[in-house]
């Protein structure tokens, strides 16, 4: 397996990783304006990209993933919750779905909290054998923090969302298993982010304060200390909803 980790603007983290041997690809949470660097990328790789990922609708800047999708000749995918919600067509992820990007297999974690679509992408490389080597967890699970649960609304329904996909999604998971997550410190996503890009399931269990709550803590202290809400939310939404960053609006 290939893996790269792209710092874009907003602090965002974005994912290109995939086979070399089957010589395919895949692009997770894609900044618009780096379109052109996944392709050269995926040239110097000698791959072709074969699945283009949103870890959910973004609200802090325009996405570049239906843009590369179309680039690429790949499916672009959002979780199911979209439909009806987006004015384009997209590939439903279903929570529990398999992606097969060559010996790189993709798992699909409904993780809902930060926005009702979020989800989470469990990798595994069948060249190391089938225990899953790292998860990229967008804007569910930070280092050192979690995910903002108010760019929906209803600030502790979505907290308590949160509390209990963090629980049930992915603090089961090995403690030795890498997460990379959407966003670094910077982001106006979460609270408290670490300047660091990447952590384990076990070092967060351990040292980010807000595992360790019970569900009535973890909600009261996320919802009283949400930070501003990211500038131009409304006009990054309605751009990623209606693909209008795709066809070059990013501006």
């Amino acid at each position: 397996m290939f893996f790269r980790q792209r710092l874009a603007e907003n602090a965002t983290l974005s994912y290109f990783f995939g086979c070399a041997g089957h010589g395919k690809a895949v692009a997770v949470d894609v900044v618009a304006g780096d379109e052109d660097w996944f392709m050269a990328e995926a040239q110097k790789a000698g791959v072709r990209i074969t699945h283009v990922i949103d870890t959910h609708v973004h609200a802090d800047h325009y996405s570049g993933g239906l843009r590369l999708a179309r680039m690429a000749g790949a499916p672009y995918y959002l979780h199911e919750s979209n439909q009806g919600r987006v004015l384009f067509d997209f590939s439903p992820l279903v929570d529990g779905l398999r992606l097969e990007a060559g010996n790189v297999l993709i798992d699909v974690l409904h993780t809902p909290g930060h926005t009702p679509d979020s989800v989470c992408l469990l990798v595994r490389d069948l060249r190391r054998g089938d225990a899953p080597w790292f998860v990229l967890t967008g804007d569910t699970l930070f280092v050192g923090a979690v995910g903002r649960p108010d760019l929906a609304g209803q600030e502790r329904e979505m907290a308590g969302q949160l509390y209990d996909a963090l629980h049930t999604k992915l603090l089961s998971l090995p403690a030795e298993l890498e997460i990379y997550p959407g966003h670094q410190a910077g982001s106006a996503c979460g609270a408290g982010l670490s300047g660091k890009p990447a952590s384990t399931i076990g070092f967060e269990k351990r040292c980010n304060p807000m595992l360790a709550m019970s569900r009535e803590d973890f909600i009261a202290t996320l919802t009283a200390s949400i930070p501003p809400q990211p500038a131009d939310m409304a006009q990054f939404v309605e751009a990623n909803l209606h693909g209008t960053a795709a066809a070059g609006v990013v501006a």
